[in-house]
Parts: C-alpha cells; structure tokens; sequence
C-alpha cells in the first residue's frame, strides 16, 4: 500500500543528516528541531500557530481539551470515519453525536449535521477523508449560525485546499477554530514513528493548548491546569523537516497515479472512482473505489493472490462498533456510511507508484471485475 522504503532512498541523505544532527546534539526532546519544523509547517500552511504533539489522536484530545467543553456537551462527527475521532470525545466525556455521510465525496453530510443540532451541540468535527476537504463554506456557515466551534479533522488531508466563495484558499486544518493532522509513516507527510500537530489562528487557544501538551504548563514546574503530555520528538521533527519541502512533489505523484486510476475505471459501471469535492484539491492519501456490481471481498482476495495489496476503509461504521453502541441509533439510521463501508476498497496509493505498476494493479483489477481472470 506503501513504499516507503523506496521513498526514503530519494532523500536518504536529507534524512540521514537530520537525524545525526539530533544525536550530536542530544537535544531529543523540544530541541532546535522541533522548532525548525514547526516554523517551517507554519509557513507552509499559512497557520499563525503549529503545535507539534504526540500523534493525531493526541492532537484532536488536546484541541477539544483547548475548547473548555463539559461532559456532556454534544459533538457532531461523522460516523464514516477511523475510531480516533469519536474515541477522544468519548474520552472526555462529551457525548460523540455521529452522522451520515455524502455517497460521492465519503465526506460528511451536511444535512445531516444540520438535523443533528441541539442545544447542546457545541463542536462540529468534520473529517477531511481519504485526502480532500469537506465542504467547509457550507460547514463554516453552519456554525457560525449555530456558534459552534469548528475541529477540523485533517489527519488525512495534509496540502489539500479549499477555495470559499469568495475565491479565498486555504489549506486543510487551517479553515476551522482549530485543525489537527497526524505524521504517521504513511500519512503524505509521514515520519518514522508517531507524530502530529495542531492548527490554529487564534492566539488565546494556542497558548492554552501549548500548556495542556505540557501537562498544563506554561512555567516549569508550574501548572495551570490539568494536562497531558504529548510531544514530538526532535528525531521524528527532523525527519518530517526534511520532507516538508519535498511535499508539494509527493502529492502531485499521488494525483497523477490517482488519475491513471481514473482513467482506467471511469466507464466501468462496477467500479465507482472518488467522487471530488467541488471547491477542493483532492492529496489522495487513499485512491478509494466503490465496488458496487462485483463482490468487493472476492475481488481483494484476488488482488492479494496476485501481490497487490487492498484495504477496506473503514468495515464497521462508529455507530456500529461495539465500543459506541448507542440506543439513539440502530442498523440503517445511516444507509450511506453503512453502504459505503459494505463496498469501499482502497487500491495502493503512495509517491512511488510507476507506470508499470499502474498496469499491472489496473490490469488485474478490471480482469478480476469482469471475469477474465
């Protein structure tokens, strides 16, 4: 699904450099690195504020934490989504509130978002999935309606851009009161190990957040509030420093292997290519098909005999996992997410992919379709 081996062998010097840097100057832990990075990241995205943490799970606990919200405060999100979305509202015991999503950009819905509200709605958290925005305008205009704050989930969506009405573009994670993304190894921008970071323009929130990665301090020693402690290394930093510059090439790789993809499968009636939001750039951290006139699961198992690998995103909807069963909500409350998750199928998708590979993946996924195989 990834080559990262591959990848790491164009800028092994880069990287390798990096990486001595760090242990000649032992500063392993918030070193010069770090800062780098986060200046950099910050010039990159047009955020006023980066706040490297942990992981990305990490950084949607810290900014929902950043927010004051109270147990039982209500948070929208979509049910189509990985776990850790809902996870660390569970965890803070706000009340997760999920919701269907778009059969053609597998992006949250905003009708349903809108049926969803209630007095006690505070958050929206929507989930730039697979590697393009949801439709923010929509979603920006919704909440400020309702004055309710905006988390961006962007942990997929690194470099995606969004253009509003009024031809203004942002990036992913920069949109909302307060963005989160995630650096693992195979995240368009991925580092060795775990990693991630927060967004935000607002100065107020980034200092409390800033405090509450830091076990909710600001001076040693002395803390203001109840915290956590999430970091990014300075190893992993100077990885990720390396390959910020490269980024802009990596998600062009991807868009071109995502439109051979296309190509390939557009008059296809059983295979569904992603659908594109309108006013966003689309990074293709998954190139996700929708199998709809063949057996998805059969068609994965012959993928594998023949050495390409395929992954289901995601197999169980949040309102079906048994971790978040919930009385509000039974099978078919959300026909689209459950649909999806019965015949997504995501295809190798990372900077490597070559033209003879192409072939060979397409090859034997419309053999396989069609039944000459």
């Amino acid at each position: 699904m990834v080559d990262l081996q591959t990848q790491y062998q164009h800028i092994k010097q880069e990287i390798d450099a990096g990486i001595q840097e760090v242990i000649d100057s032992a500063a392993f832990i918030k070193g010069p690195k770090v800062a780098a990075f986060q200046a950099h990241l910050e010039a990159y995205t047009g955020a006023k504020h980066v706040i490297p943490v942990g992981n990305g799970t990490d950084a949607l606990q810290i900014a929902l934490m950043g927010l004051g919200l109270k147990p039982g405060d209500e948070v929208i999100t979509p049910t189509f989504t990985f776990i850790a979305t809902a996870e660390v509202v569970a965890l803070l015991g706000l009340t997760p509130v999920v919701v269907d999503v778009d059969w053609n950009t597998m992006n949250i819905d905003l009708e349903s978002v809108r049926r969803a509200i209630t007095p006690k709605t505070k958050a929206i958290v929507p989930v730039h999935l697979f590697g393009q925005c949801a439709d923010m305008q929509a979603i920006m205009d919704l909440a400020k309606a309702h004055h309710l704050y905006v988390v961006e989930d962007a942990c997929q969506a690194i470099g995606a851009k969004y253009t509003f009405a009024n031809g203004e573009t942002k990036q992913a994670g920069t949109m909302g009161d307060i963005g989160c993304t995630s650096f693992f190894p195979s995240k368009n921008l991925g580092c060795y190990g775990d990693g991630g970071a927060i967004f935000t323009n607002d100065d107020a929130l980034a200092d409390r957040m800033r405090a509450i990665s830091n076990h909710g301090c600001r001076v040693r020693y002395h803390h203001d509030e109840i915290g956590v402690n999430s970091r990014l290394d300075s190893i992993q930093a100077a990885i990720l420093d390396a390959k910020l510059p490269h980024l802009d090439a990596y998600i062009e790789a991807r868009q071109r292997a995502a439109a051979y993809y296309d190509k390939a499968f557009a008059n296809n009636d059983k295979l569904l290519i992603p659908g594109h939001e309108p006013h966003s750039t689309h990074v293709f951290h998954q190139y996700t098909l929708r199998v709809v006139g063949a057996d998805r699961d059969k068609l994965r198992e012959g993928l594998a005999e023949r050495g390409i690998p395929a992954m289901i995103y995601y197999p169980v909807p949040l309102h079906q996992q048994k971790a978040y069963l919930d009385p509000r909500y039974k099978d078919g409350d959300f026909p689209v997410a459950e649909k999806l998750a019965s015949c997504v199928l995501s295809l190798p998708m990372h900077t490597e992919l070559d033209d003879e590979q192409l072939e060979y993946i397409t090859g034997n996924v419309l053999g396989l379709v069609n039944g000459n195989l």
